[in-house]
């Protein structure tokens, strides 16, 4: 099988787009599919378009949902979960995203913020694209997961390996989703497979342990990451304009 992998679209529908038709994903005649490493919102202005895009792809089969961090805080955000404090939501977006997905204006959310919350939870998004989603996808030589696989934290960007990781509980594939995976791999990896990541921007693994270019800005390194165990594919494409789509044959 033949896999298009992107992680991180954050509402960004035409790099994305553009990414996968480059990579030559709707002219392949090989069996393959398109796989998503979570976070598809929360950045752009292009919500509303990268939803019906994604149900399309849903529907005709053509895709796998990996759920991302960002899925978490839309789908505790729909729910009112109070546990998450509001300037989350905010600081990550994800009011943004429930407005441009619930045709609310962000002045009227603040009006009635409990109303938008039950509108985010009828959107497509919420009742058939996060239910979808899985933890990670697993294949003879590849893991693809968003932050990174279960694992416990020794420190800062300091890990060891948690040996039964597959059959972690849902708060700790939380936590998961948000570890730096760059940093995660020095220490964690699966033997004999490689682990291809996105939530961090894969920039920083070039800055901080590839080619020296900045971690942010003009001279920074979007390109995937490659390092033993690893393949990063975060472009930070709010920041960049680009969504990197990497072709993996397993």
């Amino acid at each position: 099988m033949r896999y298009y992998v992107c992680s991180d679209i954050h509402g960004f529908c035409t790099p994305f787009v553009n990414s996968i038709t480059e990579a030559g994903f709707f002219s392949d005649p090989e069996p393959h599919i398109l796989v998503i490493l979570g976070d598809l919102f929360d950045r752009g202005n292009q919500a509303a378009l990268l939803q019906d895009y994604l149900l399309d792809l849903w529907r005709r089969k053509l895709v796998i949902f990996i759920k991302g961090n960002h899925e978490d805080l839309y789908e505790s955000f729909a729910a009112a979960d109070d546990k998450i404090p509001y300037r989350y939501y905010d600081i990550n977006r994800t009011l943004d995203t429930a407005t441009q997905l619930t045709g609310v204006s962000k002045e009227q959310a603040l009006d009635n913020i409990y109303s938008l919350m039950s509108r985010a939870m009828q959107t497509p998004l919420f009742t058939e694209i996060i239910p979808e989603m899985r933890d990670y996808l697993e294949t003879e030589h590849f893991i693809f997961t968003h932050g990174w696989i279960p694992c416990i934290k020794e420190g800062v960007n300091r890990f060891s390996y948690l040996y039964d990781w597959r059959n972690a509980d849902k708060s700790t594939w939380k936590s998961a989703r948000w570890i730096n995976g760059i940093e995660a791999a020095r220490t964690v990896r699966e033997i004999g497979k490689t682990i291809v990541c996105g939530h961090w921007h894969c920039s920083y693994g070039h800055y901080r342990y590839g080619n020296g270019k900045a971690e942010i800005g003009d001279n920074a390194d979007y390109s995937p990451f490659y390092s033993e165990g690893i393949i990063a594919i975060d472009a930070c494409t709010s920041r960049s304009g680009i969504c990197n789509c990497i072709v993996i044959d397993d």
